[in-house]
């Protein structure tokens, strides 16, 4: 096998869920095959370095084999390289997340009985 579509080798070496969401990642130009945007339809072939932006991060990787059949994750694992620059870019990033302050979100409607307190503590109301 000298090569595989783009969207099969992303859904093989478990980058997406689905075929489809592979697709749809080649059509917004968030797969750069070599440094230039891929298509779906593309070959991958081995040694291949992809860029490849999901919601798990960016990951930077080199094609090291190829399969069209989607198995467990400790054999797509067996794929692909990730760069150094890409994981201790990641792991930066999740640092980053990581202390960030944590907000709920705005709850629909009024506020509870425990929420209006708040508030009347906030403005300095008894």
């Amino acid at each position: 096998m000298t090569g595989v579509r783009m969207d099969k080798w992303l859904w093989a070496a478990r980058f997406f869920k689905t075929r489809a969401l592979a697709s749809k990642a080649c059509e917004l130009g968030r797969i750069l095959s070599n440094g230039q945007t891929a298509k779906a339809a593309r070959e991958v072939k081995a040694g291949d370095l992809l860029k490849v932006t999901n919601e798990g991060g960016d990951f930077q990787v080199e094609v090291l084999l190829l399969s069209e059949m989607r198995g467990p994750a400790a054999v797509a694992q067996t794929l692909y390289r990730e760069t150094d620059e890409s994981r201790a870019l990641r792991q930066k990033v999740a640092e980053e997340r990581k202390t960030m302050p944590h907000f709920e979100a705005m709850r629909d409607g009024k506020p509870s009985k425990r929420d209006r307190r708040a508030i009347h503590r906030f403005r300095g109301e008894d």
